[in-house]
């Protein structure tokens, strides 16, 4: 029991300790971006702001267009998790409650396109989006970012969905509810964990998306989300840092807040995905 004490005791120890580690570079962004360029020089590694400058975060609000770019961020991010959520529920649905001929195909040739890189297939989806004149759009980015999480949120929404029991649909059936009354009415409903984890999953990937908005939106600066506006906050002979420190944390607030928010019902939503 001592030696188990122990072990357990070390293996605590070296968590905190790379959980420290791990969170120490947000800790210093926190605090660099209350600093004067003067202490963000002198502090070196200390987090600690000697005097607190809140005008810095006013300053990368409105000098470096930030209020612009987190208005095309939010739009782009909302988006794309509404078209998200809709095109794999019921995906994923189909797939676990209908049996059709080429169904095991089908699968494994979704289930290939997991491994396919963006880098790949970003010349034919920028030429498809060309032809179809969405081209430096906000709607161009949707499209495509909703399009690149829609295999791994039906698989989601799938294992969920086979882990239900089918008495459920079974009574909707005797009460005559048809197929789609069932999904809509019962099924969907009890799917709120799952919606949220692939709600989630989708709000990080669509707000930390650095890629695919600088290739759809190169025409147009003004539609630059938060993680391509951080890219050309550093300047070629200058960076102001400490406003780069104030963006950075910026960034990061909603999509932290989201989690903390959302977590029970990620934790939740991914127990049931794997239930079965």
């Amino acid at each position: 029991m001592t030696r188990r004490r122990a072990v357990t005791a070390m293996t605590h120890v070296a968590l905190l300790v790379s959980g420290l580690a791990w969170l120490y570079p947000l800790f210093w962004a926190l605090g660099s971006s209350l600093k004067s360029d003067d202490d963000f020089f002198t502090d070196g590694l200390n987090p600690m702001p000697s005097h607190f400058l809140w005008a810095n975060y006013l300053n990368a609000w409105q000098e470096a267009s930030f209020s612009r770019y987190f208005m095309n961020t939010i739009l782009i991010t909302l988006g794309t998790v509404v078209i998200t959520l809709v095109v794999t529920s019921c995906a994923g649905y189909v797939l676990a409650r209908t049996r059709f001929p080429g169904r095991g195909f089908c699968l494994g040739l979704v289930s290939a396109t997991l491994f396919l890189p963006h880098g790949y297939t970003i010349i034919p989806v920028f030429d498809l989006m060309q032809r179809l004149q969405l081209l430096n759009s906000l709607w161009s980015v949707i499209i495509v970012q909703a399009s690149g999480g829609v295999v791994f949120g039906t698989f989601l929404f799938m294992g969920y969905f086979m882990a239900v029991d089918r008495e459920l649909e079974d009574a909707a059936q005797v009460d005559g509810a048809n197929f789609h009354q069932t999904f809509a009415r019962i099924m969907l409903p009890l799917s709120g964990p799952m919606l949220a984890t692939v709600g989630l999953f989708t709000a990080i990937t669509a707000w930390n998306s650095f890629f695919i908005p600088l290739v759809f939106t190169l025409g147009r600066p003004e539609l630059r989300t938060l993680a391509i506006g951080m890219y050309a906050f550093i300047g070629e002979n200058s960076t102001e840092w400490t406003l780069l420190c104030a963006g950075t944390v910026i960034t990061l607030a909603p999509i932290i807040l989201l989690f903390v928010l959302l977590q029970r019902f990620f934790v939740n939503g991914l127990a049931g995905a794997v239930k079965q």
